[in-house]
């Protein structure tokens, strides 16, 4: 079992960037798949990010991809999500979710996911 606790979130002015770190505890960090989910008010969540146990395969949203970046440190039992170039309509509740797995896969839908931290907010100013 992993417990996951996100941080990093805060307000911010368009265009600025952020990162979000999800700190594990409890079973190795590395035998996890990891993803980054997001919540914006009246909204179903949302896949934004991948990443797999080793780090190595990572997936994005399309409305993400070349500003959001996913990497993992497994000795710090962390994963982090670098935002950049950050717009109003990324304003949502942030996730961290894991889930145990046996190969390098990469999980991109919430359903695939055991483990989910409480979230972190992050609000973007226009």
């Amino acid at each position: 079992q992993v417990q996951l606790e996100e941080s990093g979130g805060g307000l911010v002015q368009a265009r600025d960037s952020l990162r979000l770190a999800c700190v594990a505890s409890g079973r190795p960090f590395s035998d996890y798949a990891v993803g980054w989910f997001r919540q914006a008010p009246g909204k179903q969540r949302e896949f934004v990010a991948a990443i797999s146990r080793a780090g190595t395969r990572t997936h994005y949203a399309p409305s993400v991809r070349g500003r959001f970046t996913i990497s993992r440190d497994n000795a710090k039992n962390t994963a982090y999500l670098q935002m950049n170039v950050l717009t109003p309509e990324d304003t949502a509740t942030y996730y961290c979710a894991a889930r145990l797995t046996v190969t390098g896969a990469i999980l991109l839908s919430e359903d695939d996911y055991t483990y989910w931290g409480q979230g972190t907010q992050v609000t973007i100013a226009s």
